[in-house]
């Protein structure tokens, strides 16, 4: 007896309705990634493994996908990490390929290998798949889309700006509109920590505090203590604990905590001008909030930190992240060059439009058109017309077979397709078309003109 098919834990296959859906927020966000200026690019779905090793942390380590190397890998296996069984000595030497993890690390080694041939700052959006080796949820997928822009060579804070906007554009445009864009800047943890006196356990302490919603003041006190912050110092902190009201408000509030950290007040300033900048622009439909507890990205991120959350009352993680690296192309041997970027989680954000119902009706209306098949004479009838319909722009297409009328109309039925053309003996007589739609049911009979124009119009 065959085998069941099945596909990888953590991998899905989409359905042409799901795709419809997809592609519909693929090019909502593509369309506002080229209004903002950001150019593609596309890199291979595998790198040398020298080039993502090592760039995501431990963690990250473990959850890139290797790929073996062609031929007899054992061949040139490591003898002695084979008879210790020590993976990792062996996983060197029998796979040289790995599988991307992000589409960011991509980019750093783009930036890097093309750098004589790009114009700083150069602008680039990605959109293509990525690989982990994570535990399947929901929401999370061992295969899945990043839809990444990012700007490279330019410190100014009009990139934050301009990020900010392009997160209110690409929402509102999908009339996802209440969405919450969180912001923080990693000067300003660093600052906290400095005030503290916990500078050496600076990723302890925002791991802490990132739980202050979850968890309450008390059980992050506690935390705290356990990780070695001293009690004075915690003490310190209980301004934070309370912060609330306007971004003018908690910044106001952040400038009296941090009064002696320089680097703070730094993180102070940035915020105040993004903040200042995106007062006098106005978003459309979105809201920017401070979060001084958004702590994502401490390893890479060195200024403005994003997270976008989806409207009140949806049940979702984030739905799009990002921030200010200052060096990411440091680990390819090009030193100072600053960059922003962000993300958006198509997954999520799809997951959000269909709880909303928020998915346009006519993105699934792939075909507008059937021709029923009576015949060979009726079906080359039927096929100059449909050259002639998608000569003007409308998908139409024959059903192939002679089958019965009632078989070919519960296919147009199946298929949602809205409107189904008769030509039959009388039909090929007169040179006209009976057009009929499957909603209402009404019929007229048409010439070829009148059939382009009603279709084109429909």
């Amino acid at each position: 007896m065959a085998k069941k098919p099945s596909i990888p834990k953590g991998t899905r296959d989409f359905n042409p309705e799901e795709v419809a859906k997809r592609n519909y927020i693929f090019n909502t966000i593509r369309e506002n990634f080229e209004h903002f200026g950001f150019q593609p690019i596309e890199t291979p779905s595998f790198e040398n493994s020298d080039t993502l090793m090592g760039k995501y942390g431990e963690e990250g380590d473990r959850l890139i996908f290797k790929i073996l190397n062609s031929g007899d890998f054992l061949n040139k296996a490591d003898q002695q990490a084979y008879d210790a069984k020590d993976s990792t000595k062996l996983t060197s030497s029998i796979s040289e390929k790995a599988l991307r993890y992000d589409l960011t690390v991509p980019f750093a080694r783009y930036v890097v290998q093309h750098q004589n041939e790009i114009e700083f700052p150069f602008k680039r959006y990605q959109i293509q798949p990525v690989w982990r080796a994570d535990r399947p949820q929901k929401g999370r997928f061992r295969e899945f889309f990043q839809c990444d822009a990012d700007v490279v060579g330019s410190q100014s804070l009009w990139q934050e700006v301009e990020f900010v906007q392009l997160y209110d554009a690409v929402f509102t445009a999908l009339k996802l509109e209440g969405v919450t864009i969180k912001i923080n800047n990693r000067k300003i943890l660093s600052g906290i920590a400095e005030v503290i006196g916990a500078q050496n356990k600076l990723i302890d302490f925002t791991v802490a505090l990132d739980k202050l919603d979850k968890i309450g003041e008390e059980k992050v006190r506690e935390e705290m203590l356990g990780k070695g912050i001293p009690q004075a110092g915690i003490d310190k902190l209980q301004p934070l604990f309370s912060l609330s009201g306007t971004f003018d408000a908690q910044i106001e509030q952040l400038k009296s905590i941090l009064s002696t950290s320089e680097e703070g007040i730094k993180g102070i300033e940035e915020l105040e001008f993004i903040n200042k900048a995106i007062s006098e622009l106005r978003l459309q439909t979105a809201s920017l909030q401070l979060d001084v507890t958004l702590a994502r990205g401490l390893n890479y991120y060195t200024g403005a930190i994003f997270e976008v959350s989806a409207p009140t009352g949806v049940d979702m993680g984030s739905i799009g992240g990002g921030g200010r690296y200052d060096d990411l192309t440091g680990i390819f041997g090009l030193k100072d060059v600053s960059g922003v970027g962000i993300s958006f989680g198509l997954d999520r954000i799809y997951l959000v439009l269909e709880a909303l119902n928020l998915f346009p009706e006519t993105i699934t209306n792939t075909v507008k058109v059937l021709f029923i098949n009576f015949g060979d004479a009726e079906a080359m009838a039927s096929m100059k017309a449909i050259k002639a319909l998608r000569a003007n722009g409308i998908k139409a297409e024959l059903f192939p077979d002679n089958k019965k009328t009632i078989k070919q109309f519960n296919y147009a039925n199946k298929r949602n397709i809205p409107n189904v053309v008769l030509v039959g003996e009388s039909e090929l007589q007169t040179e006209t078309f009976t057009l009929k739609n499957m909603a209402s049911g009404k019929q007229q009979s048409v010439n070829l003109e009148t059939l382009v124009r009603l279709l084109g119009d429909a």
